[in-house]
């Protein structure tokens, strides 16, 4: 799952960038296997789970957000573009977006419940919660709320490197991820990237091979020579990047 906004940057980037099992093929998604709220026993003391009760829209659960497959435009009260952002984390960049663009519906997708809470506050905060959601939900499981070619823009910022062999399994870019996503945009679709991790990079470039994407922008340091879509939000996490002086890459790929 994506984590965004959260991690620290490691104090060696180069020693994340030295394993040559990250081919682009492995790891695969999954299914998102969620329990309803009321049966989390921490429910009375974890204040997250009793605010993701609690707040409603544009907080949803993970019930409710299945339940929007396929008529998210009902969710939304309009036919708009659907906008998608895999691990929101904190929230900056989905409030940020949502903010500056009210002419499409956004949706936000993040395990863990005290981030989907931070977000929904942040977009209640720009008060985008007519044209935005957020819940908790598998960033792998994404068929299990969307159908395909409902998407017009797919968003992941920082996924979780997991740099070693064996945590192979675990990385969400790979060819099945792309078949994935390549279901869910619709022709002429966006998917964007930005990353703290190089291998990232080239996993996504040769899952590209064969599958119907075209690659229109790559920037290997955001900081230095902008990103290559023509608007963006700085995550939080970019910040911290940029503060150590340390490269982000960006990839703007477009369904064929």
């Amino acid at each position: 799952m994506a984590r965004a906004g959260e991690r620290t940057p490691p104090d060696d980037v180069e020693a994340l960038n030295d394993d040559p099992s990250h081919d682009g093929e492995t790891s695969a998604p999954r299914l998102f296997k969620g329990r309803p709220l009321e049966s989390y026993t921490s429910l009375a003391t974890n204040p997250y789970l009793s605010l993701h009760a609690e707040l409603g829209r544009p907080a949803m659960t993970s019930e409710a957000a299945a339940a929007c497959k396929g008529r998210w435009h009902e969710e939304f009260g309009r036919e708009a573009p659907l906008h998608v952002e895999i691990g929101a984390g904190n929230g900056f960049f989905l409030s940020g977006m949502a903010a500056r663009h009210p002419e499409f519906n956004w949706l936000g997708v993040e395990i863990r419940f005290k981030r989907v809470v931070l977000t929904a506050r942040k977009l209640l905060k720009v008060q985008a919660e007519r044209w935005s959601r957020i819940t908790r939900y598998d960033g792998n499981a994404l068929p299990d709320l969307l159908r395909p070619g409902e998407v017009a823009g797919i968003y992941l910022n920082h996924p979780d490197p997991w740099p070693k062999r064996q945590q192979a399994h675990n990385r969400m870019i790979c060819g099945d991820w792309l078949d994935m996503i390549a279901t869910l945009l619709r022709p002429g679709g966006d998917l964007k990237v930005k990353t703290d991790h190089q291998l990232n990079v080239l996993a996504l470039v040769k899952a590209m091979e064969g599958r119907p994407f075209t690659l229109v922008g790559r920037s290997d340091d955001v900081a230095r020579d902008g990103a290559p879509w023509p608007d963006d939000v700085v995550t939080n996490y970019q910040r911290k990047f940029n503060e150590r002086g340390l490269p982000v890459y960006a990839l703007w790929l477009r369904r064929d």
